[in-house]
């Protein structure tokens, strides 16, 4: 299932809406109605939740449906929340390093990782644990190191900034294990993790999306109508 969104009449909701195929961490603003609707064309618990009192989840929060990783500006009562309500389902880690927009410098599926070269080497190692990959990559693509910004890839296929190289395709379907796309958003924003939120069951896209766009994302992330 894939449908058109808007968070506050913002149609970036990648921004706004970090998701796995347990969960999605939304903003606490959003309406109930549209909690409804995440939850059911995601098929997940959805969680209202702000980090470091900002409710942009999806540029902060990287993941996947074994962990996440928090920045390390996260507030301890947004983090002692966020820990009560998943228990231990999914591992959850604060990652000390400088940089705190984690969904804009790590892409992360099931099976691997790619991190942006600006995260010191010494995380590395970290993320892979928390995320439980068996593959992880530290590079930039088509020189570009927010790497995180350029991706959305779930265990069923991906879609990816298009300015890439066909070689750089390649890299990304052997560390995801999956199938990617060239595609863009709300009428041609190259930068796909901003106005997409996806996982195996759907996807959730910026009501500013053309048709074509729309189409081509559905057939690279496999889903169904």
């Amino acid at each position: 299932m894939i449908e058109y969104m808007n968070v506050h009449g913002n149609p970036n909701v990648g921004v706004y809406i970090f998701a796995n195929n347990r969960i999605a961490l939304v903003p606490p603003t959003i309406t109930e109605k549209d909690k409804k609707k995440i939850a059911d064309v995601l098929d997940v618990e959805v969680v209202a939740v702000k980090i470091a009192d900002m409710i942009i989840n999806g540029v902060m929060v990287a993941g996947n449906d074994k962990g996440l990783l928090l920045p390390r500006i996260v507030k301890p009562e947004e983090y002692d929340s966020l820990r009560e309500y998943i228990g231990d389902k999914i591992r959850l880690e604060i990652l000390e390093i400088r940089q705190t927009a984690l969904g804009n410098l790590i892409a992360a599926n099931n099976y691997g990782a790619l991190v942006s070269p600006t995260i010191d080497k010494s995380a590395v190692e970290k993320i892979k644990q928390v995320l439980g990959v068996e593959a992880i990559y530290q590079r930039h693509l088509a020189d570009i190191p927010t790497v995180g910004s350029m991706i959305v890839v779930t265990s069923r296929g991906g879609v990816v900034h298009p300015g890439i190289s066909e070689e750089e395709i390649k890299l990304l379907s052997n560390i995801f294990r999956v199938e990617f796309a060239t595609a863009t958003v709300n009428f041609g924003l190259y930068f796909v993790k901003a106005g997409l939120v996806a996982n195996d069951k759907g996807a959730l896209v910026g009501d500013e999306t053309t048709g074509p766009e729309l189409v081509r994302i559905q057939q690279a992330l496999r889903l169904r109508d």
